[in-house]
């Protein structure tokens, strides 16, 4: 039989045991780590998902979708994917750079089929994970190399990523007038005059086109003068291409400014995706690449790149990159993607311009003409965070605070619905 100081140690033993565990975690080598900022486009989704209301709408999608609210494949993308799976190929990692018939037919899109430095073999590439993986390769060559300040100057605003991955390379991160809203368009004085004041050999980042998030694009004209006032500070230009085609219906149109830029005697960077233009959102196939002043220091830049990306990820995932290149490479299938993004292109400008109608219609005193003036999947509808949280519990319909919405999620069917919310708020 057990004494009784042996039982009271015996009993004593699992509370110990507690005690123990509790000192194990308090001494928990994350105990210090601190909860981040919610995610505001998870947000929304979360909040529309529990809504009820089966007329609710969803602004805040930044992806295409159909006239009826759903995912779009285009059919070029599954033509082409038919006949990579039919091609039987391996599973062999790509090279670091990526697959070469993909990155040789980005280069051309972007640059253009008659562009010198595309001939003269002056543009270093590399595929990369999606666009933003393009931005961080860029954002790390430009730390590690750019010969100037390893400051970055962004649009204000900008896509809310471009200031995290900037910042996560090193760089240091400001800003330049781009959106006045008073106008809900461009304060393009203020940009200049940003531009011109910036100390020189700035690095300047640019959307190329569909500005994201305002969807408020420089006219041709206006490009002209960026570059000029660029060009002057002897800054660098840093361009983000994640809409080209997607925009306007048409790719070179679309890429207009990179290439005023490069025929103007500049050397940019770029950021490529084919998230948007080709569908191609979870397979993360984009581009990065650089024009060089000669060949050989292409081939000098190449191998910077390669050894960036080597202890980032190793060599870039092939299935996307082999859809996009039968596309990019297949003449036949690349007129007929031509002719899907202009399709897509053309639903985003007729919803915006039967929103506006509608809201036109009901009698708003508001003029919306920047709805139909601005570009791309986002417009900036000009309201407040305060008449975005009454759209959204008023009216179940959800898009982030700053006032835009995804025009994508807009369909012939939501539509008046839509101007109806949207008037009721704003009059």
């Amino acid at each position: 039989m057990m004494s009784r100081t042996a039982l009271q140690r015996a009993a004593a033993a699992p509370v110990r045991a507690l005690y123990a565990q509790q000192s194990i975690r308090a001494a928990s080598a994350w105990s210090n780590v601190q909860q981040g900022p919610p995610d505001a486009i998870l947000g929304i989704t979360e909040a529309f998902k529990k809504d009820a209301n089966p007329k609710k709408i969803n602004l805040g999608v930044g992806a295409y979708r159909d006239d009826k609210g759903k995912p779009y494949v285009l059919p070029s993308v599954k033509t082409a994917e038919k006949k990579v799976i039919e091609g039987n190929h391996d599973h062999e990692y790509a090279g670091i750079t990526g697959v070469p018939d993909f990155t040789k037919a980005a280069a051309v899109l972007a640059y253009g089929a008659e562009s010198a430095a595309v001939k003269e073999g002056r543009v270093a590439i590399t595929q990369s994970i999606s666009g933003t993986g393009a931005l961080r390769i860029g954002g790390a060559f430009l730390q590690r190399f750019y010969p100037g300040a390893k400051t970055i100057y962004i649009p204000t605003p900008s896509w809310a990523n471009h200031k995290a991955i900037f910042l996560d390379c090193g760089l240091e991160v400001k800003q330049y007038r781009y959106y006045n809203k008073d106008t809900i368009g461009l304060d393009f004085d203020g940009m200049v005059a940003d531009i011109k004041n910036m100390p020189k050999g700035s690095i300047v980042m640019l959307h190329a086109c569909a500005h994201n998030p305002t969807g408020v694009d420089p006219t041709e004209d206006q490009w002209r003068a960026i570059s000029k006032a660029v060009k002057d500070g002897e800054h660098y230009p840093f361009f983000d291409m994640a809409y080209q085609g997607f925009a306007s219906g048409d790719t070179n149109k679309d890429a207009f400014a990179l290439r005023h830029f490069i025929e103007e005697g500049q050397n940019p960077c770029l950021a490529q995706s084919f998230a948007k233009n080709m569908g191609l959102y979870g397979e993360r196939c984009g581009a990065f690449s650089i024009v060089c002043s000669s060949p050989e220091e292409k081939t000098r830049v190449d191998s910077q790149i390669k050894i960036l990306v080597r202890p980032l990820y190793s060599n870039p995932p092939v299935h996307g990159a082999r859809i996009a290149a039968t596309i990019l490479n297949d003449a036949e299938l690349n007129k007929q993607w031509l002719g899907e993004v202009k399709g897509m292109a053309d639903r985003i400008i007729e919803m915006r311009a039967l929103l506006k109608q509608n809201l036109e219609k009901l009698g708003s005193k508001q003029k919306w003409n920047h709805i139909t003036d601005q570009i791309g999947m986002f417009a900036y509808t000009g309201l407040t965070a305060e008449q975005m949280t009454k759209l959204a519990e008023e009216h179940s319909v959800y898009a982030t605070k700053d006032g835009r919405i995804s025009v994508a999620g807009i369909t012939t069917e939501n539509v008046g619905r839509l101007a109806e919310a949207i008037y009721k708020i704003t009059g």
